[in-house]
């Protein structure tokens, strides 16, 4: 397998759609500016596992660093009511660069293969980056490796156990449940890697991917 970077994605606020990338720092945090504004209700942490309709939304980064919803900074009254509007009237958006604002570790690594046998948009994973070149389902036997990228050192720890997230279509934001239940049937539940990075560094789409078992 001759492995590459084919894709990398950030996502400025929590379970919004995201903003694909061409080169990013990773540190021990992840990517700079990942899921640091996050949509709260009175019970805490709202995602689209229940309020699917958050993932119509964008999340990004002007070129100052600031994050923004479809445009608007987030900390406006247009990013508040677009958000209400799908979240509830009590939602509302809160900074915070803690590392547990991540489900489990820094980084979601997917792979080529196990999207193509997938067979729908990666966009649906939610990875942070996406390694091409990787032969059908290998990333299956990765637990434990790590990814050599130039300079940068990335340790993949788990297979990620999928939720409803993986049910809505990204572009029309509609539901299909059978999507969940075919990754249950044929992944065991679970597609894509959790990861953490040991040794931080910049990578761009294109780079060389050393794999490490």
């Amino acid at each position: 397998m001759v492995l590459h970077v084919a894709g990398i994605w950030r996502y400025p606020v929590k379970t919004l759609a995201g903003e694909s990338l061409h080169t990013t720092h990773v540190s021990s945090d992840g990517i700079p500016g990942d899921r640091v504004i996050q949509v709260y209700g009175p019970e805490g942490v709202r995602t689209a596992r229940r309020q699917y309709k958050l993932l119509g939304l964008h999340g990004s980064l002007d070129a100052d660093g600031r994050p923004r919803i479809d445009g608007n900074p987030w900390n406006s009254a247009a990013a508040l009511a677009a958000v209400q509007e799908v979240a509830g009237s009590d939602a509302e958006l809160v900074e915070y660069h803690g590392i547990d604002r991540f489900d489990i570790l820094p980084l979601l690594v997917a792979t080529d293969g196990a999207v193509a046998a997938f067979g729908r948009d990666v966009r649906r994973l939610r990875p942070n980056i996406l390694i091409g070149g990787v032969t059908g389902l290998a990333e299956r036997t990765w637990e434990g490796a790590e990814l050599q990228i130039g300079d940068v050192i990335i340790e993949l720890d788990s297979l990620r156990a999928r939720c409803p997230i993986t049910t809505v279509d990204p572009d029309t934001i509609t539901r299909d449940p059978e999507v969940l239940r075919d990754i249950g049937r044929r992944f065991g539940g679970r597609i894509a890697l959790n990861a953490r990075v040991l040794r931080p560094g910049n990578i761009r789409v294109g780079d060389r991917v050393t794999l490490e078992l």
